[in-house]
């Protein structure tokens, strides 16, 4: 009896075995392939170039748009910097933008749509581009690293560029408003650079705001190394990585790290910012969102994520918080229903934030419903 109870137990720790390594195999064959799709090369590259200029070096950064970017444009008011998804496909975000002018309709005359493309070595590749065609790696763009070609420059530094193209008020007479939104990992993006981008005040003293739209990203950066979303028998100190750059400024590149962190963290606090999230943005394991432990100490899916990020400023920041959180009903993981959805197109065009659309408002006075 006793023999024939180890054999079944035997047949059992091999069965489990075997189960379990076929789903390390599945696991390991669903990473690549994922690994693959991120590291292949777009379908198109945008039709228009920006030059960067910047100590580092020069390079171009191809970017979309409904107006030719060099030419005289008296009419625009409003400029919407449409930042693409991990994929790079620029070409489906200024799709989403164009859709989004169709949508407000006459709310948005005088609006143009500008979506930059950041590109990485395996597009440039594919293209036979010029080798002034900036270029970073999958990863580094989206954190503000330097560019592999054809110059270090920082992601951040071509933003600072693009920004300051728009404000030549011999191209942009009219212009009053940019507003860089960004879903996904254009959010992560576009979050760091809200945070640490050196041309907002700039532009505010030329008469233009810049406003920023970050919608559902995988991750934010903390200013300390306090993560709410953590159990209350748990630490960073588990996780390292949790403190470090991109979700800390630990360990930053060099445009993060040569700025104060205090005075960065004030002038974040300050800057218009709406974190748009879908409601049903609550899957856990889909579109590459980011699983390290890093990440999973903010939360265990974007929503979450986001409304701990927000919550956690409100408290940092009693009373000088000019953010706010609108939230998009029914809405998960998607680009074109994020940013063409009423809520959204009422933040972008300074309208009413209709009744459905949740509003948790920043501590500042002023912060809350209204754009």
């Amino acid at each position: 009896m006793r023999s024939n109870l180890g054999r079944g137990y035997t047949r059992l720790a091999i069965v489990a075995l075997i189960g379990i390594g076929m789903a390390g195999e599945a696991q390991a064959a669903y990473t690549a392939s994922q690994h693959a799709k991120l590291h292949k090369p777009v379908k198109q590259i945008a039709d228009q170039r920006v030059l960067v200029d910047t100590p580092d070096g020069k390079g171009e950064l191809p970017v979309y748009a409904d107006h030719a970017i060099d030419a005289t444009s008296p009419d625009v008011t409003k400029v919407l910097i449409v930042i693409h998804g991990t994929l790079r496909n620029a070409d489906a975000y200024y799709a989403t933008g164009q859709k989004l002018l169709a949508k407000a309709g006459d709310l948005a005359k005088r609006t143009m749509v500008v979506a930059p493309q950041f590109l990485i070595r395996p597009d440039v590749n594919a293209f036979s581009l010029s080798a002034q065609t900036l270029a970073w790696t999958q990863n580094g763009w989206k954190e503000g690293e330097a560019a592999r070609q054809p110059a270090p420059i920082s992601s951040f530094s071509a933003l600072d560029a693009l920004l300051r193209h728009f404000s030549d008020r011999r191209l942009y007479p009219s212009l009053s408003t940019i507003v860089v939104m960004g879903h996904s990992a254009g959010a992560q993006l576009v979050q760091r650079y809200a945070v640490v981008g050196r041309e907002t005040e700039s532009l505010a003293s030329a008469g233009i705001s810049v406003r920023y739209l970050v919608a559902n990203p995988s991750s934010y950066l903390y200013f300390d190394n306090e993560r709410p979303a953590l159990p209350a028998d748990q630490s960073v100190a588990a996780c390292p990585r949790a403190t470090q750059w991109r979700y800390g400024l630990t360990g930053a590149p060099l445009y993060v790290s040569s700025q104060d962190p205090k005075a960065v963290e004030a002038r974040y606090a300050a800057r218009n910012v709406v974190y748009l999230l879908g409601e049903a943005d609550t899957n856990p394991y889909t579109h590459f969102i980011d699983r390290s432990c890093a990440a999973m100490a903010q939360g265990p899916y974007r929503l979450a994520r986001g409304l701990t990020f927000f919550d956690y400023m409100k408290k940092r920041h009693p009373s000088d918080l000019d953010q706010k959180v609108v939230e998009i009903p029914g809405v998960g993981h998607d680009d074109e229903a994020m940013l063409t959805s009423d809520c959204s197109i009422s933040v972008l065009f300074d309208r009413p934030i209709p009744q459905s659309c949740p509003v948790i408002a920043g501590t500042a006075k002023g912060s809350g419903a209204q754009p």
